[in-house]
């Protein structure tokens, strides 16, 4: 399950959200797993509904983390048992020493067992749209 960056409060819910910027204004496509009046089903279990963002109540950017080794991860992915860590550090040698694979400059990621890593926590940053 790739974990979605942005969430939108639309009409008193709240969706997994992805920006769709138009020349005029930004709109965002809401997600949910099961069948709803104005979403369209776009794969099995995933339906969408694309509103303009002024429409929306809230919308976040979200980031979830957690400790490995001591140390804090942003965590890009999960799967069955494991979660996919990116180095949150600044250190390339220190990412290297961690036994992470480099994805491309700067960016380090490696698949680890869910239980070796620390409480899940989300943070969350209001947009101003």
């Amino acid at each position: 399950m790739t974990r979605s960056p942005y969430r939108a409060r639309w009409r008193g819910a709240d969706y997994p959200a992805s920006p769709d910027a138009s020349a005029l204004e930004v709109w965002l496509r809401l997600r949910r797993d099961d069948p709803a009046e104005g979403f369209t089903e776009v794969e099995d279990g995933c339906h969408v509904r694309t509103v303009p963002a002024a429409e929306c109540e809230s919308v976040w950017f979200v980031t979830t983390v957690c400790t490995w080794r001591g140390m804090e991860f942003l965590v890009h992915d999960e799967r069955a048992g494991e979660v996919l860590l990116e180095y949150a550090g600044g250190s390339a040698p220190e990412a290297v020493a961690l036994g992470l694979e480099r994805i491309e400059r700067g960016v380090y990621r490696l698949w680890v067992p869910r239980s070796d890593v620390g409480e899940l926590q989300e943070r969350a940053i209001s947009l101003d749209l």
